[in-house]
């Protein structure tokens, strides 16, 4: 009888050991720490909270739980004017890492001024932080981060796809805004990539299925959210991209690489929508001439040979260009940053063998947040945090976001808009981006609430030193110019 007791009470232990040692995320858990930054000169204290909070399904059942980071100002007491910033990034498949560890938030990783990294991996204060004017969470959707399905038997489909991901992420915020007691705080959506594609449906979502208002919407380096821009304007509207690529690494002509970049985009734009594209819409209708004056032009402006461009029919698409800009020199440029440079195992090829930009940061990111994530927020996990996580397929159908994002600026004289691009950025490009605008307000009635900001560096725009300071001003001003004067109507003049 002994040794049966002695054989359970092993069994009970391994099966407690077993248990404590499952790798699984808490469907609610929360950490709570206090901390303070400088910012702008001033001490700030602010409370960091990381945690999980569910998804549920129709029946109320906890089906995926998804893994956060608040970040409140403790000094401020009335929270019905404080701001509150709902931060996403995009991939889809892609953490909120990004924003969170080098943009808006209270630190920064270690990264040099142009933002290469640098060792030992770690994080600093950051000076520039939003934080100030503006209480911020950081959400990592699905299979993201921490965040996982916590129900195998969940179809895929409940999450991964344009309009799944738009729909289970604003109940999730809806849940938030709820619990932290922040209706009645003004809010903002920020997302980056496609990031944007999400918020400007979320902002949709939330306002017309949870009657959530927002104040703004910030873009950073949008996607095309589903504006229609079929062969010939997609192709026309990258010269302005390629010429200020061209500009960074000096293959420009003399005359223009002596000029500063301000001067000569406006040029390039204006020589895109009034030449290029009607060049483009004609296709095969263009005389020899006009077709040769247009490549000439083109070759000016982008840094690539006349022949090139006339061998690809005048539409040179990006891949190409990253790979033929220094071919001379055995380089490539970055897709992301195309202030980057790597070089190939080749270089013969019609397009490189990896973006130079996003292999140098990703091991800058990764082990900085799990440093941080342990050390500092107090969140203890053995899961993986997945900077890029499995969310494929991806249903990618019905995708208006875009023109959702504008209905909801018609509906809601409130909300205003903000886009910032990098210049150097050639997976989401700013004159792309500048389009976007464009087709978001076509009858030009809200331009008021609409703005545009562009930098010198590329798709992660607050890598750079010099743009993270710029960046978050700009956003810092955005959200003091939407906020709302005590008792003013939300109507039309």
């Amino acid at each position: 009888m002994r040794k049966i007791y002695l054989s359970l009470a092993l069994m009970l232990c391994y099966s407690l050991t077993m248990a404590q040692e499952t790798r699984k995320l808490p469907v609610e858990t929360s950490v709570e720490k206090t901390h303070e930054v400088t910012i702008k000169g001033k001490r700030v204290p602010y409370k960091s909270t990381a945690g999980t909070q569910p998804v549920w399904d129709d029946n109320g059942e906890p089906i995926a739980s998804l893994f956060y980071t608040y970040y409140e100002r403790t000094d401020i007491t009335n929270k019905a004017t404080r701001p509150l910033v709902i931060s996403f990034n995009g991939g889809p498949g892609s953490a909120s890492i990004w924003m969170h560890l080098a943009y808006t938030g209270p630190v920064l990783l270690n990264i040099d001024d142009e933002g290469y990294p640098v060792q030992p991996y770690g994080t600093r204060s950051n000076p520039h932080s939003i934080l100030d004017v503006a209480d911020i969470v950081y959400v990592d959707p699905v299979n993201t981060g921490y965040s996982r399905i916590l129900n195998s038997e969940t179809p895929r489909s409940t999450f991964f796809g344009i309009n799944s991901d738009i729909k289970y992420l604003a109940d999730w915020v809806n849940t938030f805004v709820t619990r932290q007691n922040r209706w009645a705080s003004p809010k903002y959506l920020i997302g980056e990539s496609y990031g944007t594609t999400r918020v400007a449906g979320l902002v949709s979502q939330l306002q017309n299925a949870h009657w959530m208002y927002f104040n703004g919407v910030i873009l950073v380096s949008p996607t095309d959210m589903g504006i229609d821009r079929g062969g010939p304007v997609k192709m026309a509207n990258y010269l302005p991209y390629y010429a200020a690529t061209a500009w960074y690494h000096g293959q420009l002509p003399a005359e223009l690489q002596s000029k500063d970049l301000d001067e000569i985009l406006p040029e390039v734009e204006k020589y895109t929508i009034e030449k290029v594209l009607p060049a483009m819409v004609k296709g095969g209708s263009l005389s020899a001439q006009e077709r040769d004056a247009i490549a000439t032009q083109m070759s000016r402006y982008s840094g690539l040979s006349k022949e090139v461009i006339l061998d690809h029919n005048l539409m040179v698409p990006t891949s190409f260009f990253w790979k033929e800009l220094l071919r001379d020199e055995g380089m490539t440029v970055g897709r992301l940053d195309s202030r980057y440079k790597g070089f190939d195992r080749m270089e013969a090829g019609d397009r490189y063998d990896f973006d130079p930009a996003l292999t140098s940061w990703n091991h800058a990111f990764a082990p900085a947040f799990n440093i941080y994530a342990r050390n500092v927020l107090g969140f203890k996990s053995d899961l993986t945090y997945n900077l890029f996580g499995p969310v494929h397929p991806w249903d990618r159908s019905n995708e208006n976001t875009g023109y959702d994002l504008g209905q909801a600026m018609r509906q809601n004289p409130y909300l205003h808009v903000m886009v910032q691009s990098g210049y150097f950025d050639g997976g989401t490009d700013f004159f792309n981006a500048k389009y976007s605008l464009w087709h978001i307000d076509p009858n030009g009635k809200m331009s008021d609430r609409l703005s545009f900001k562009g930098y010198r560096s590329g798709h992660m725009m607050y890598l750079r030193a010099e743009d993270l300071a710029t960046s978050n001003e700009d956003i810092r001003q955005f959200i003091q110019k939407s906020m709302v004067a005590p008792n003013m109507p939300a109507k039309y003049k």
